[in-house]
């Protein structure tokens, strides 16, 4: 039996190239600007405070321009993902951005098998959680990163959000897909990508999961963290539904009418006591 890990790394790894090719992700900005950060980083400035100094791990990094914003924000930085093609380009990138950053290949569970030592920093970006199948089992593994003191700083896409169907006309949003962690995985067969690019891909089947808010912040506590801030965003760091939202500056999209409905993505930030 396939399991999910190998359907969705089919995906990931084929899109991988075309990612680091793709304008969106701004890869020859950081190859020729010793200073640029990628649009997430940016937004995450005010919460995020001062990492110069910290370990820090990025798990689920993908090609790896957060993690290496994260170290020009003067944090030593390892990237950890399950996908060998996505590792490549992070390790490629970070080359041509002059950045000392590690890259580590492993699945999300297995980090601390994966990695040495504990860290200061735990960084989880926007696009993550929907694929790992247990929240509880993801936060444990985070406290297990964590040195006593350390942080978890995760920014994600609301569950309200991924519980969302695509707009069928202006204005209309509806809850058509689950909000609850389930035992089996939503299935989705989409022939694209969520950035700019001309290549068709072979491999569009995946599997994902939501999880609910309270689902989210009850495992985190259950892990033994303290939640430090939690903070819901009128925005979101990709046009989630082509055609019904407005660019609104630095990389950010929100819905075009009447925004205020719905919870676009939150801030988490916790630290282990």
């Amino acid at each position: 039996m396939t399991s999910y890990q190998d359907v969705n790394r089919l995906v990931w790894d084929e899109r991988a190239a075309a990612h680091a090719a793709s304008p969106d992700y701004a890869v020859a900005a950081f190859r020729d600007d010793p200073e640029h950060l990628s649009d997430v980083v940016q937004f995450d400035l005010p919460l995020l405070g001062d990492v110069s100094g910290l370990r820090g791990v990025h798990l689920q990094c993908h090609i790896g321009t957060d993690t290496i914003s994260l170290a020009r924000l003067g944090a030593t930085m390892t990237g950890l993902d399950f996908s060998a093609a996505s590792v490549a380009q992070a390790r490629d990138l970070a080359t041509a951005a002059g950045a000392d950053v590690a890259f580590v290949e492993s699945d999300v569970y297995a980090a601390r098998e994966a990695l040495d030592g504990d860290f200061d920093l735990v960084f989880t970006g926007i696009g993550a959680l929907c694929w790992l199948p247990n929240v509880e089992r993801w936060a444990a593994t985070v406290a297990s990163l964590l040195a006593p003191g350390g942080r978890l700083f995760i920014r994600e896409g609301h569950p309200v959000l991924w519980a969302l169907g695509d707009p069928t006309e202006p204005g209309r949003i509806e809850l058509s897909h689950p909000y609850f962690e389930l035992a089996e995985p939503t299935v989705w067969d989409e022939p694209g990508t969520y950035v700019e690019t001309d290549v068709e891909f072979e491999h569009t089947v995946t599997q994902e999961w939501n999880h609910g808010i309270g689902e989210i912040l009850t495992a985190v506590l259950g892990a033994g963290l303290r939640i430090d801030t939690f903070v819901e965003h009128h925005s979101v760091p990709w046009e989630a539904f082509p055609g019904h939202m407005d660019a609104i500056g630095e990389g950010e999209f929100r819905l075009s009418v009447r925004p205020e409905r719905l919870p676009h993505s939150y801030t988490l930030v916790a630290t282990r006591v």
